[in-house]
């Protein structure tokens, strides 16, 4: 009797077994997925620690509205990725610093680097482009730019320069001491994703 109760529950597992593994296979099978390859990929089109990078596409059935598009999204997202990093490093600097109003001297540097980063959007080079058409003749313009750290930060401390309140509590290389160790820590985060 009791082999006749282990045969019946090993049956009934060998069953379940069998049902759940071929199961698998048939969600596997009508998957029909294609992988698609992303134009611009790869580490030379990533952001590392010389070297702020974007990539973005436009898409329109005009290629010169195509291509502003892209241009216009790859230094919007560039733009987001600097002034992001800038108010980290601001934060950091002021904490590590004794500045007398904070408040005020954060407003000024902010102002200062924003102008920073808008100069330097207009200077960005170009390090990738690929123009893609579709079956309904659209356009696909694929982009990616880049701008040297050296330059922002060479703009920061041309800003700084011209205003003599900023200048008094800008030491020059704590700040890119802060900048350089924040520019590793984003390039890091990015080989993670």
């Amino acid at each position: 009797m009791k082999t006749l109760i282990v045969y019946i529950v090993a049956t009934f597992f060998s069953v379940i077994v069998f049902f759940s593994c071929s199961s698998k296979k048939e969600l596997t099978k009508a998957d029909n997925s294609t992988e698609i390859k992303i134009p611009l990929t790869g580490k030379e089109y990533e952001t590392n620690k010389d070297y702020f990078r974007a990539k973005q596409v436009g898409e329109s059935p005009d290629l010169a509205t195509a291509k502003k598009m892209a241009e216009h999204n790859a230094k919007s997202e560039m733009a987001g990725n600097i002034q992001s990093l800038i108010k980290r490093v601001t934060d950091q600097y002021i904490n590590q610093r004794a500045i007398k109003d904070k408040k005020e001297w954060e407003n000024k540097f902010d102002e200062r680097s924003l102008e920073v980063v808008k100069q330097e959007l207009n200077n960005v080079k170009i390090i990738g482009e690929k123009l893609l058409q579709k079956n309904d003749k659209t356009y696909q313009y694929w982009l990616a730019i880049e701008a040297s750290k050296e330059a922002i930060l060479n703009g920061i401390d041309k800003g700084v320069s011209s205003d003599a309140k900023l200048q008094l509590d800008f030491d020059k290389h704590q700040f890119e001491k802060i900048f350089n160790e924040e520019m590793e820590k984003f390039e890091k985060e990015q080989d993670a994703n």
